[in-house]
């Protein structure tokens, strides 16, 4: 009886475990043609974020994101503050993470860390492009740096 019992629950352990597997290919990135577009460009596109008043700085070279930020993203003002330091805390501690371990991680896609203090106020403008620019890249680069679906 109790081999009986071992075995019901692999089977539903096992049928579980596929009914997740199946849940999570349902959350699939759906790219729309336009940002297929942005994805494809490939003359250089320099955004600096800044802050004047924190004295910090991110110069991302990436072709394709400020086409993708201006008319694939959702617009300034759509997040607040604190949503968007939130997210970047998230993302930006597994970045880190993932640029910290190159065997495991491709180098060429997490090249360097980012200096991301949580109890720094960047304002709403570095957290904005931040924010957008893990968007872009998960979604370009078929990555996920959080336990959320990257999407716009």
């Amino acid at each position: 009886m109790n081999r009986t019992k071992g075995v019901l629950l692999s089977i539903f352990v096992v049928a579980l475990g596929f009914a997740i597997g199946c849940k999570s290919s349902k959350e699939a990135v759906v790219v729309s043609e336009d940002e297929k577009l942005a994805f494809q460009q490939t003359t250089e596109d320099t955004i600096e974020i800044k802050s004047d008043k924190t004295e910090y700085e991110i110069i991302i070279i990436e072709p394709g994101f400020n086409f993708w930020l201006q008319s694939i993203a959702k617009p300034e003002g759509y997040y607040s503050q604190s949503y968007l330091e939130t997210r970047n805390r998230i993302l930006v501690s597994n970045w880190n993470q993932r640029v910290l371990q190159p065997m495991r991680f491709d180098p060429n896609l997490y090249q360097m860390q980012i200096d991301y203090e949580p109890h720094i106020d960047y304002g709403y403008e570095v957290n904005f492009k931040l924010y957008n620019y893990f968007i872009y890249f998960q979604r370009k680069y078929n990555q996920r740096l959080g336990p959320f679906v990257p999407r716009i």
